[in-house]
């Protein structure tokens, strides 16, 4: 698809969020269902994108909710985006950055986490899916807020079988952790298969469990993080490949969730967020997914840092509505701790309440002055509160020269930018840096990008 094609099929041909007046009951305190998946790109579902493949069930959760398109987050690799969300931080603040290995000890317990927020308000809460932010006795989900769990703590790719370097990991067996005890010692080729269905089995299993009290179900699946693995009930049903296979499992899962909420009562007191760490592994080539966007993970640009976002919350947010505002995974814990009615953390957060965006109040406006992104320790630019400009400062990025193929990765080399400044609006692809045209903007956002730096960075 070109360019002018995207832009007359998606909110930047002019869609807006649609007005949905204050709700229309006084809900109790709402049950919240976070599904977060791994690598997926911003096109990898419709409505956001038109994949060779069925996601019926997300389709259906976009027209039941509002479809955001303007969703970020901070950096663009699995641990840091994890923590940003978790906590509400920034990875300078937290120096969570890139993807922690086996036995790392991830975010330090001094930050506070969304299970805890919400566990302290008498939330039943629970995590089924991979955790990626600490491995260590201290900051495995039992110690940081979470009821229940099962899963991995780290990627599914950090095993003896990664392909480039299967000798880091031979020594740091790949586990299945289930409440603090693992019960699987050793995940193997047949195992993995199975991933994504224990998670929305334990997701469905929690929800008929606790349907009488408030509850914070966190879903991080493994997929389509590489290894791409499906169960057999999914095996060549996309008639797309693997990867089409592994969507349409995801969507499945999507579908049972929601079910589960259905089925028990639950649904119209129940906020679901449907979202991604950031964007697609595009190394893997046919085991990678899609985005419109410059770039992809790994880097600052929205390839990376934008991820697919759909909302659902009957009676309070429009069924059907998209959205250009743009926000970020780091105000979603403070955005659910006012919906719950549970105070802060004492730990500094960078985050803030939005929900008055979400709902699209009259008059909203985003209360950021800007939201800063990296990669890994390297602070690389700021976007407008609003959305409209994004600021690169110089640095160095990977850029794709050649695809992998069927789970092999592909080739990469270093790249560079300038200082950069790009018009989101008219040019959501970063091509054309409009800094001589806008010099007062530009210094705007210089002046933030500095601050910034010297907080976090410096």
């Amino acid at each position: 698809m070109n360019r002018r094609d995207f832009l007359q099929k998606t909110a930047f041909a002019g869609i807006t969020s649609l007005g949905l007046p204050q709700a229309v009951r006084a809900a109790s305190a709402p049950n919240i269902v976070l599904i977060f998946l791994d690598d997926s790109g911003w096109a990898d579902f419709k409505p956001f994108g038109h994949p060779n493949y069925p996601t019926p069930n997300v389709e259906r959760l976009a027209s039941e909710g509002c479809r955001f398109n303007n969703f970020y987050v901070p950096q663009a690799v699995c641990s840091a985006s994890r923590s940003a969300l978790l906590s509400g931080c920034y990875p300078g603040r937290t120096k969570v950055f890139g993807a922690h290995g086996p036995g790392a000890r991830g975010l330090d317990p001094g930050f506070a986490t969304m299970g805890q927020v919400l566990q302290a308000k008498n939330y039943r809460t629970a995590v089924f899916g991979k955790w990626h932010v600490g491995d260590q006795p201290e900051t495995r989900p039992p110690a940081r807020g979470f009821d229940e769990s099962c899963g991995l703590m780290y990627s599914n790719d950090m095993w003896e079988f990664h392909p480039e370097n299967p000798q880091a990991y031979s020594k740091f067996p790949l586990q299945f952790w289930e409440n603090g005890q693992v019960k699987i010692p050793r995940m193997t080729p047949e195992h993995q298969p199975m991933l994504t269905t224990w998670y929305t089995e334990h997701a469905v299993d929690f929800i008929q469990r606790s349907k009488a009290n408030p509850f914070f179900l966190y879903v991080p699946h493994s997929m389509p993080h590489v290894p791409l693995f499906r169960s057999e009930k999914f095996k060549g049903k996309s008639g797309a490949g693997v990867y089409g296979d592994v969507m349409m499992e995801i969507d499945w899962s999507v579908g049972e969730i929601t079910k589960a909420l259905r089925q028990n009562g639950v649904e119209d007191n129940t906020l679901l967020v449907f979202t991604s760490d950031n964007g697609p592994w595009t190394s893997y080539g046919n085991h990678a997914g899609a985005t419109p966007f410059r770039e992809a993970k790994g880097t600052g640009f929205d390839g990376g840092t934008r991820s697919a976002c759909i909302m659902r919350y009957p009676g309070r947010i429009q069924a059907g509505s998209a959205s250009v505002k743009a926000f970020s995974s780091i105000d979603l814990l403070p955005t659910f701790a006012g919906l719950a009615g549970a105070p802060l953390p004492k730990n500094p957060i960078d985050g803030r309440n939005v929900w008055d965006l979400i709902v699209d109040k009259p008059g909203a406006r985003n209360p950021h002055d800007y939201y800063a992104f990296c990669t890994g320790p390297n602070f690389e630019g700021v976007i407008s509160g609003d959305g409209h400009w994004k600021l690169h400062v110089p640095h160095n990025y990977r850029t794709l020269i050649e695809a992998g193929n069927d789970g092999k990765p592909g080739r990469f080399r270093q790249a560079s930018i300038e200082l950069s400044l790009f018009d989101m609006e008219k040019d959501p692809f970063e091509t054309v840096n409009v800094i001589e045209q806008y010099p007062e903007v530009a210094a705007r956002l210089k002046t933030y990008a500095e601050e910034h730096r010297k907080e976090f960075y410096s």
